[in-house]
């Protein structure tokens, strides 16, 4: 470890398998937070514990679906006891299945139950279960990730656009509801991220060729994200609640 940003905090990462979650769980580490890795594949949640302890960092992982309301309790449960306190919890797991979540007169609706279950249900579950044991301490921050897509319209995926308004205005209820009992609650909304979930897109360009569409030239870095979690999730953003925050390479602009 080599930080003290988030010295004496617990984090809860859904999602932090791979990607913009895996990417969080070792920043928040280094900056001095025990990390629960929480995702619904064991293998890759088990690997980034791992290697967060391997940095000389404290966490656990647990496997588990965020659309599980009892998976859910399970993981809220299972790190306040394991770590004593939720500080931090950041609720990044998310499905995106362009292949299927097709135009609204077409899209199945298996798929869009199950986009909605994971996005939207998800992040409910997650504030629901994590909420209580935030304000059994001082409060905390909730970090929601939702998308660009949840601002703007566009001729794809839109029960993935629709889950992820969803959860920017759930954001702000929460921020409004509980910032009197010191929870913020905040949403990002990334547009492309170097990650697997957007394989489907190099289908079509490569990651230099689809980076012209932003103003600053490039697709985003699982990095990029969490540093800007990170922020969210320390004190210096403690007068920071409610805030729909693009990262986007000024793609929206």
């Amino acid at each position: 470890m080599n930080g003290v940003r988030l010295e004496g905090k617990v984090a809860v990462i859904t999602g932090s398998g791979r990607g913009q979650g895996r990417e969080a769980a070792l920043l928040f580490s280094r900056e001095g937070a025990k990390v629960a890795v929480f995702d619904i594949d064991g293998s890759l949640a088990g690997e980034t514990s791992r290697l967060v302890t391997k940095e000389g960092g404290e966490s656990f992982c647990l496997t588990g679906d965020v659309s599980n309301p009892e998976d859910v309790r399970r993981l809220m449960d299972g790190a306040a006891e394991r770590f004593g306190q939720i500080d931090i919890l950041y609720n990044n797991a998310g499905v995106f299945l362009p292949d299927l979540d097709d135009e609204v007169v077409n899209a199945p609706l298996d798929v869009v139950d199950r986009i909605l279950d994971v996005n939207l249900k998800g992040v409910f579950y997650c504030c629901k279960y994590g909420i209580p044991h935030l304000l059994a301490g001082d409060g905390g921050s909730i970090i929601n990730t939702a998308s660009g897509l949840g601002l703007k319209g566009g001729s794809v995926a839109p029960a993935y656009s629709a889950s992820k308004g969803g959860v920017i205005a759930l954001t702000r209820n929460i921020a409004v509801t509980y910032g009197r009992q010191g929870i913020r609650a905040n949403a990002i909304c990334p547009a492309l991220v170097n990650t697997p979930m957007i394989d489907y897109y190099f289908r079509f360009a490569t990651r230099q060729e689809l980076g012209t569409a932003y103003p600053l030239g490039r697709i985003g870095e699982p990095i990029d994200t969490a540093l800007l979690a990170l922020y969210l999730a320390s004190d210096e953003s403690s007068w920071v609640t409610g805030a729909i925050i693009p990262i986007d390479g000024g793609h929206l602009a």
